[in-house]
């Protein structure tokens, strides 16, 4: 239903540098690029964005597919970048049985997670 998706950011540069790593374990990366915005997707199309924001932004929760070994390591990955965590791998129960997730807050606080819905992660 969605086509694409755009969040600001207080930091620009910052947020690019952790998307880039915290998307690679997705095979998501860098696909376009302004001085106020940054694309990221597959394929050469952007589906989810980051742009400068002159307000302070106000958190939202975004989720990327996936699957188990790639939440893992996104987890990983977005630690790393200076993530926090907001809810590591695992399973979700309570949203239905095969919920595997994990959930990191950008620099700005924005809650994203990588999610599979399949039985088998």
């Amino acid at each position: 239903m969605l086509d694409h998706i755009s969040i600001p950011v207080s930091d620009l540069t910052v947020s690019r540098t952790f998307y880039a790593r915290a998307l690679a374990p997705l095979a998501a990366g860098v696909v376009m690029e302004s001085n106020d915005a940054v694309g990221f997707g597959k394929a050469g199309k952007p589906q989810s964005w980051i742009g400068a924001s002159i307000m302070p932004p106000s958190p939202v929760h975004i989720a990327f597919t996936a699957n188990g070994a790639e939440i893992d390591a996104f987890y990983a990955a977005a630690i790393k970048a200076g993530g926090r965590d907001n809810g590591p791998p695992g399973l979700r129960p309570h949203y239905h049985p095969s919920y595997y997730a994990a959930f990191v807050l950008d620099p700005d606080g924005h809650n994203v997670e990588a999610v599979c819905h399949a039985t088998q992660n």
